[in-house]
């Protein structure tokens, strides 16, 4: 298969002190949509041409993108002073669509409202990321690897505070999987770190540092 370039994309992590300790905000995807329909993810998409600065940075278009489609998709005004580089994710080569995708973390103490439009977006909801791991689990939520490991970070956290002192002293992480279908019909996505990373290989001694999906489910294993 011919290698798709990766698009540069921006993703947007809202996070707020909610009455019971971290939430985020995830929007679930229209099932009317081609690309990710009925998944729930962050506020995001790709960097359009007019996100571009005429040095044609493209942190800095990435940095654009994020705000702009936070407006679109969720009516929620952010600035750039409030974007925190966290994550950056490369859609391993044999996917159809690929993106170069920058994950910033935007702490917020607004009491904003979110407003979907109903299209492309058709709900949306503060939720603790434990809440949302449990709900993946439990098959309610369907989510994408790139979020399922970003919520799972969060629940390291108890407030945004916590969150900013954790990017304060912190780079951010960085990920370029391998991807390999297996013989039950899942798919495992391999991160730097596992044993198998270099070579794709499912079976080598060693860490793990890998996704499994099988029927919608994520199963994600951290073993050094």
């Amino acid at each position: 298969m011919e290698e798709v370039e990766a698009h540069p994309s921006a993703t947007v992590v809202l996070v707020r002190d909610g009455d019971k300790g971290l939430e985020t905000l995830l929007l679930c995807k229209s099932e009317n949509v081609n690309w990710l329909s009925g998944m729930w993810v962050f506020p995001g998409g790709r960097v359009d041409e007019e996100d571009y600065t005429n040095d044609r940075d493209v942190y800095r278009a990435a940095h654009n993108a994020a705000i702009r489609e936070t407006i679109e998709e969720a009516d929620f005004q952010i600035t750039s002073e409030r974007l925190h580089y966290f994550s950056h994710w490369t859609t391993p080569q044999g996917v159809r669509k690929r993106f170069s995708t920058w994950f910033f973390v935007a702490l917020t103490e607004s009491e904003q409202s979110v407003t979907v439009d109903g299209g492309e977006i058709s709900h949306h909801r503060w939720v603790s990321p434990q809440e949302a791991i449990t709900a993946s689990i439990e098959g309610d939520l369907k989510l994408m690897p790139p979020t399922y490991i970003t919520l799972l970070k969060l629940m390291e956290f108890s407030s945004i505070s916590e969150v900013e002192a954790y990017m304060g002293s912190h780079q951010p992480l960085k990920y370029f999987p391998r991807m390999v279908k297996t013989e039950d019909d899942g798919m495992h996505f391999l991160y730097e770190g596992d044993a198998g990373y270099e070579t794709a290989s499912l079976e080598l001694e060693g860490g793990r540092h890998r996704t499994h999906i099988l029927d919608g489910k994520i199963n994600y294993i951290c073993e050094f």
